[in-house]
């Protein structure tokens, strides 16, 4: 995406009512496809971590929108530089099981999923004080006892810096142009226990959330385990990572989570909790961050 596409498409946003930028892709590409280092020749850069960086900057300062970055592996440097521009940053564990690397498995041939270097990235945001979103990825081969350990994993970080503003509990999804595409998918009762038991590790204060638009019509269930978020909802661009899984309805949303007894509000990239404590921005960020920020932290 050009600088002009990026802004254009921030610009719709902000008119649509969005108060986020995320940033997501893939790691380093230009390390394996030419075509990735062409476009990056182009637009003058020779790392997609520092293009995706100099675009949050000018988001950020072009349309107000907060950006959270998820561009994969990072470096102690490169989270420092997306924090000047970044309400919070993320990066999905998925797994700490260095056996899914093994021929024929999930996460054979793909070295940015080394567990290790995914768990030094988000101790790497925990020194840096950003806030930072995680998670795992469930029913890529894994074990429920691997699941457990990455939610430890994660666990374990938290209690050391304090900065894990977020747990996802996703669930993998077959497609027919995918080396998995025959994997079976985890059923709705596994999704339940998992987040159930994600819940108990990682306690009552951590904010655990599922996507809605991955379990269908079944979404609602997801609040029965313990979820308290339903992560972002772009009215503007399809789920690119899932794009034959459509974005539930705000209003739909709301229904179906008033129904079952809880209150649906906004939020912003930075949880409210975050939002108060000064140490987790950059002046820049804060300072655009409070016109969109209501007493307690939540959207305005």
């Amino acid at each position: 995406m050009t600088r002009d596409d990026g802004i254009g498409l921030a610009e719709r946003a902000g008119e649509a009512g969005c108060k986020e930028a995320l940033f997501r892709l893939g790691d380093q590409p230009e390390r394996i496809f030419p075509e990735a280092r062409e476009f990056l020749r182009q637009q003058g850069f020779t790392r997609t971590l520092d293009y995706a960086a100099a675009m949050c900057e000018l988001v950020l300062e072009r349309t107000g929108l907060l950006p959270h970055a998820n561009p994969g592996v990072m470096d102690g440097a490169a989270l420092a530089r997306f924090k000047e521009s970044n309400a919070s940053v993320g990066l999905m564990l998925e797994t700490v099981s260095t056996r899914l690397m093994r021929d024929g498995l999930a996460h054979f041939k793909a070295p940015d999923k080394v567990p290790a270097l995914r768990l030094r990235t988000i101790e790497e945001a925990g020194k840096l004080s950003i806030a930072f979103t995680t998670g795992i990825l469930i029913g890529i081969g894994e074990t429920f006892e691997e699941r457990v350990d990455a939610l430890l994993a994660i666990r374990v970080l938290h209690e050391k810096y304090g900065h894990v503003q977020e747990v996802i509990v996703q669930n993998f999804r077959a497609k027919p142009d995918i080396p998995m595409a025959k994997q079976p998918e985890p059923s709705m009762e596994d999704m339940l226990r998992t987040i159930a038991v994600a819940r108990l590790v990682l306690g009552p204060q951590m904010n655990i959330q599922a996507p809605p638009n991955l379990s269908y019509a079944d979404f609602p269930r997801l609040l029965e385990a313990g979820i308290n978020d339903w992560g972002g909802i772009s009215p503007v661009t399809k789920d690119f990572i899932n794009p034959e899984a459509a974005w539930p309805q705000i209003a739909k949303l709301r229904e179906e989570t008033e129904t079952r007894g809880f209150t649906l509000r906004e939020r912003l990239a930075l949880y409210p909790e975050y939002v108060t404590r000064r140490d987790w921005l950059s002046a820049h960020v804060r300072e655009h961050l409070q016109l969109l920020a209501d007493s307690e932290g939540f959207a305005a």
